[in-house]
């Protein structure tokens, strides 16, 4: 299956989601700030190869963020449901009704 390229402005909003920087991304990603910050930049398809807009995306899904494609309502991103973030836990979540 072919899997449409990732727009600046779906890297900008999944960075927004995680409240990464881009130097957060570019270590994620294992990639350079600038090229981070270049991908940024553009509202459409960025400007960087084929390989470091696949890193950056692996690096946003393994974060949480799952992209969405257009199907008639455009292209964007949102957090998965299951979502993983390393470094938290929670034994118990309390909503101040438990007896």
């Amino acid at each position: 299956m072919h899997t449409p390229p990732i727009t600046g402005a779906q890297i900008r909003a999944g960075r927004a989601l995680l409240r990464w920087t881009a130097q957060k991304l570019a270590d994620a990603s294992k990639l350079g700030v600038a090229t981070i910050r270049r991908a940024d930049a553009s509202d459409d398809i960025p400007s960087i190869t084929a390989a470091n807009a696949a890193a950056i995306r692996q690096a946003l899904e393994t974060g949480g963020v799952e992209f969405i494609w257009d199907h008639g309502r455009g292209v964007g991103v949102r957090l998965a449901r299951h979502r993983i973030v390393p470094g938290e836990h929670f034994d118990f979540v309390s909503d101040g009704n438990e007896g």
